[in-house]
């Protein structure tokens, strides 16, 4: 099973996915699983093997989410002695269970390809980011032009939620040419789960884009 868990992992880091992997790091006594067993509890609620069922697999999968919500490894701690003082069961031993979250590798979508998005990129490359561009003006969106892209999107902002893979590991940058273009294109990524969007430009401009968008509700 371990294998087909492996195997998982590696497919869902390549579809830039989310789950969390729950190994059982201790064991006493009558448990129902031994060391090193593993379950993956998959973004979609689905799961791969079991650390043994019954409330404390029900309490680790709970876990598991938020462990992927806030991007962070628990040690969990269970004993199995006494339910009248709130222990998930009565086999008599205890169980540890590392949870650690399987995230995308984190990644930097700039939208607007001018020298400001092309030195964004740079940067961002250069600090280990994954880097997609994007930007409506195809000529500004080649590979040819963009050497830290990893990925390019022509298109216009608004089209950019159906085609590029958002997550709680994305930052967003715009670095675009003018209000008109963000206040048109950034209400759908407000309703992603990118972890940062940020806009450059003046207070005045910014000023001008907030009420921009306030008006579309």
């Amino acid at each position: 099973m371990n294998d087909a868990i492996y195997k998982k992992i590696i497919q869902i880091l390549a579809e830039e996915d989310s789950a969390a992997l729950c190994t059982i790091i201790k064991s006493v006594g009558s448990a129902p699983r031994h060391v090193g067993t593993k379950m993956l509890v998959l973004s979609d609620g689905t799961f791969m093997g079991t650390i043994g069922g019954g409330e404390v697999e029900d309490l680790v999968f709970q876990e598991a989410f938020d462990a992927m919500l806030t991007q962070q490894v628990k040690v969990l701690e269970y004993q199995l002695v006494n339910p009248k003082r709130g222990d998930p069961g009565v086999c008599g031993g205890a169980m540890e269970i590392l949870v650690e979250p399987i995230l995308p590798s984190p990644k930097v979508i700039i939208i607007g390809g001018g020298h400001v998005g092309k030195a964004t990129a740079h940067l961002a490359k250069f600090l280990g980011f994954k880097v997609a561009v994007s930007d409506d003006r195809v000529d500004l969106c080649k590979s040819e032009g963009n050497p830290d892209a990893d990925e390019l999107f022509p298109m216009p902002m608004k089209d950019l939620v159906d085609h590029a893979k958002i997550t709680p590991t994305t930052y967003i940058i715009l670095t675009t040419r003018g209000s008109n273009v963000d206040i048109a294109g950034l209400k759908p990524l407000l309703e992603t789960q990118a972890a940062f969007i940020g806009v450059i430009g003046s207070k005045r401009r910014w000023s001008f884009t907030k009420e921009g968008l306030l008006e579309q509700g």
